[in-house]
C-alpha cells in the first residue's frame, strides 16, 4: 500500500506521521515499517516522480531546477552585505527530496566536525555512531583500478546498505592531471577521505548504480524496495500545514496528528505515537511556527498563538557558499565535457550511449579537495586572528549558545579542519557570462564549508502557502568573504601549474570571472554579484540545550512537546566540511534506532 489515495489517509490514524518524503523521511519510513505492526504515513508536498529519467540519468545537472515538480526554488531576501543581491536556493520537491536533484557527490565530514556535536551537549552524536549509521545506509561498489588510482583499501565504508555508491565509469585525463597538479601545489592525497579524514585531494564516489549507471537516491534505495508493505502509506502532492495538538494535555504538548492540504482542501491525519517533521532546513521551521512553536515575536507578528516559546526555531541558519572559475578548453581538447549536452543533437546521441554504459552520462563530479585555508593562502593566519579578536572583543554581545558555537569554530581553525573545498567540474559552472555555444570548459569551484555568518528562516504569514523569509546574512562575518577571496586566488594558480598547465593548453583562457578581474577589490565585487549556494542549508532546528537556543534534544524531540520530533539537516547545530547528503542518511538512520528504542 505505497502511494495511497486521500480516502485512505484523511482522518485516519497511524502510529507515525512523517511530514516530508525527502531523503530523511523515506529512510525513517522504511526503517520504522520494518516492524509489520508499526504503521507509518508519509505526507510529501511534491509528486512521486518515479522512474523519471530527468532524475535517474546522470549529468543532467540543473535541468530539474526551477520546475515545481522537482524544485521549491526558494529565493533569499536581498543581502545587505552583497549590495542587495538575491540568490535562488534549490530545494528538492517530490519523493526523495534533495537526494533526487543534487549533484550526487558522496563525501563524509572530518571526524572532529562530527565529534563537535557531542561536545555541544548531545550524547551519542559522535563520529563513531555517525560512521556506523552512514555505513548502514551505504552499499559501496568498488570499480576496477584505473589511471585514477582509486585506492579504497583503507576506506571504512558500508557495503550492505540499500543506497548504492560507486566511482563513475567515465572520466577525463585532465581530471587525473588536475589531481597531480593539486599535489604539486602542496595538497596531499587524502589518507582516509570517507573514514573521517578528507584532508587533501581524492576522487569521490557518486550516488550511482554501477550496473545501470543511474542515480541512486532515497526513493530507489528506501521506498521502491519497500513499496508493497501494507503498513507503509505515502501520499504525494500533500502539503503539510501544521501540527494538531491535544488541547487538554497539561504537562507538555501532545501532538495528535497533522493538518495538510490536498487538491485545495484541508485534511487531518492522526498519529498514535509521534509526528516527525522532516521537511528540511528551509520548511521545518515554518511548520513549527505555524503550529505555535517558536519565538513569541515571530508568532505575534503573524497572529499565531504561542504554544511553546522556543526562540531558536528558524535561527542559526548556516549555508555553504561557492563560486566557480571557468576556463575555456582548446578546440583540440580530447574528451567530451558536460557542455556537449547543450547541443540537442549531441544530447540525443549521448542518451543512446548511456544505454550502452558509455558517454557523458557515465561521468560525474568526482575530483574534490578539502583543505585548511593555511594550505591555500599566506593570509590565513591573519584572517583567522582578526576573527578571533572580533569575537573576543564582542563576546558579551553574543548569546551563550552562539558564543559557544563560535568558540568551537575558532578551535576548528586552530586545528586546521579542512573547511575549504575545491571542486573540479568537467564543464561550465560559473558567472556572470553565459557559456558560448559549441565551446567546452573546465571549472574549478571554490566552496566555503565552515561559515561564521548566521541567518534566519521565519514564517511571515499564517498562510502555509506563503513561503517563509530566507535571510542567510551572507558575508555578515568578514571571514566568510576573505576565505572565498583567498580560495579564488588559489584556483587561479592551478592552470599555471604542471601538468594541468600543459593539459589545458596555452594561452590560458579564463572565461569567468575573466582576466580583467585582478585586484582584491574587483574579485570581491564579483563574489558579491555572483555568489552561489551549495544547497546545503542547516541549523534552523538546532540540537542544543534549550537554554542555548536549542530546538530539539538528543532524542530529536522538540522541547516542550511529548511526541514531536525533527529529523533532517535542520537539527545540525554547527555545519561541517562535506557535502550533506551522506549526513542526512546517517541522521535518519540513527533517528530510526532512537525512535524504535534500539539506540
Amino acid at each position: 500500500m505505497p502511494l495511497v489515495s486521500i480516502d485512505t489517509v484523511s482522518d485516519k490514524s497511524f502510529d507515525y506521521v512523517i511530514l516530508g518524503g525527502g531523503t530523511a523521511g523515506l529512510v525513517l519510513a522504511a526503517r520504522l515499517t520494518e516492524d509489520p505492526e508499526t504503521s507509518v504515513l508519509v505526507l510529501e508536498a511534491g509528486p512521486a516522480n518515479l522512474n523519471d529519467n530527468l532524475l535517474l540519468r546522470p549529468a543532467q545537472f540543473g535541468l530539474q531546477f526551477g520546475k515545481p515538480e522537482y524544485d521549491w526554488a526558494f529565493q533569499t531576501k536581498p543581502q545587505k552585505h552583497m549590495n542587495g543581491t538575491q540568490l535562488v536556493w534549490r530545494s528538492g520537491r517530490g519523493l526523495g527530496g534533495g537526494s533526487g536533484i543534487n549533484l550526487m557527490c558522496w563525501t563524509k565530514p572530518p571526524s572532529g566536525d562530527i565529534d563537535d556535536l557531542e561536545r555541544l551537549g548531545n550524547p551519542g552524536w559522535n563520529w563513531k555512531n555517525y560512521e556506523k549509521y552512514a555505513n548502514k545506509a551505504e552499499k559501496f561498489v568498488p570499480l576496477p583500478k584505473d589511471s585514477r588510482g582509486l585506492n579504497v583499501e583503507n576506506w571504512n565504508v558500508g557495503t550492505d546498505g540499500p543506497l548504492v555508491t560507486a566511482h563513475t565509469k567515465t572520466y577525463l585525463d585532465i581530471e587525473v592531471k588536475a589531481l597531480e597538479t593539486f599535489v604539486n601545489l602542496g595538497i596531499p592525497p587524502a589518507s582516509a577521505p570517507l573514514s573521517g579524514d578528507p584532508n587533501g585531494v581524492f576522487f569521490i564516489p557518486n550516488t550511482i548504480d554501477s550496473k545501470t549507471f543511474t542515480r541512486t537516491y532515497s526513493t530507489t534505495a528506501y521506498f521502491v524496495p519497500n513499496a508493497d508493505r501494507p503498513n507503509l502509506s505515502v501520499l504525494v502532492n500533500a502539503n503539510a500545514n501544521k501540527l494538531v495538538f491535544d488541547e487538554k494535555s497539561t504537562d507538555g504538548l501532545l501532538a495528535t496528528g497533522a493538518e495538510f492540504e490536498y487538491e485545495g482542501k484541508v485534511h487531518v491525519a492522526h498519529a498514535k505515537k509521534d509526528v516527525i517533521v522532516s521537511a528540511g532546513t528551509l520548511k521545518t521551521p515554518q511548520i513549527l511556527e505555524l503550529s505555535g512553536i517558536g519565538s513569541k515575536e515571530v508568532l505575534d507578528a503573524i497572529d499565531i498563538p504561542v504554544k511553546v516559546e522556543l526562540p531558536g526555531v528558524g535561527e542559526n541558519l548556516q549555508e555553504h557558499t561557492n563560486l566557480g572559475v571557468s576556463f575555456e578548453v582548446p578546440d583540440d581538447f580530447v574528451g567530451d565535457t558536460f557542455d556537449v549536452l547543450r547541443n540537442p543533437e549531441v544530447a540525443a546521441k549521448q542518451v543512446a550511449l548511456h544505454a550502452t554504459g558509455s558517454g557523458v552520462h557515465t561521468m560525474g563530479i568526482t575530483l574534490l579537495s578539502f583543505n585548511p585555508l593555511q594550505r591555500l593562502s599566506d593570509r590565513a593566519d591573519a584572517i583567522h586572528h582578526a576573527t578571533k579578536e572580533k569575537i573576543t572583543q564582542n563576546a558579551d554581545k553574543y548569546s551563550p549558545g552562539r558564543l559557544e558555537l563560535l568558540k568551537l569554530q575558532l578551535e576548528r581553525l586552530q586545528r586546521q579542519s579542512p573547511g575549504c573545498e575545491t571542486i573540479l567540474v568537467p564543464g561550465f559552472r560559473s558567472a556572470p557570462k553565459p557559456p558560448v555555444p559549441g565551446k567546452r570548459y573546465i571549472t574549478f569551484v571554490a566552496a566555503s564549508n565552515h561559515p561564521f555568518s548566521r541567518g534566519t528562516v521565519h514564517a511571515v504569514s499564517a498562510d502555509p502557502r506563503v513561503n517563509p523569509e530566507f535571510d542567510p546574512h551572507y558575508f555578515e562575518e568578514d571571514i566568510d568573504l576573505q576565505t572565498l577571496l583567498e580560495m579564488i586566488k588559489f584556483i587561479r594558480k592551478i592552470p599555471e601549474t604542471s601538468p594541468f598547465k600543459e593539459a589545458l593548453g596555452t594561452p590560458i583562457k579564463e572565461y569567468n570571472p575573466g582576466p580583467e578581474i585582478q585586484t582584491d577589490e574587483q574579485i570581491i565585487a564579483w563574489l558579491k554579484k555572483c555568489l552561489g549556494s551549495t544547497f546545503h542549508p542547516a541549523g534552523t532546528s538546532a540540537m542544543l540545550p534549550r537554554e542555548k537556543g536549542g530546538v530539539v534534544n538528543p532524542e530529536l524531540k522538540v522541547y516542550g512537546t511529548k511526541n514531536v520530533r525533527v529529523v533532517d539537516l535542520s537539527i545540525l547545530p554547527l555545519h561541517f566540511a562535506s557535502h550533506s547528503q551522506s549526513s542526512v542518511y546517517a541522521i535518519a538512520e540513527q533517528a530510526a534506532d532512537i525512535i524504535k528504542g534500539k539506540f
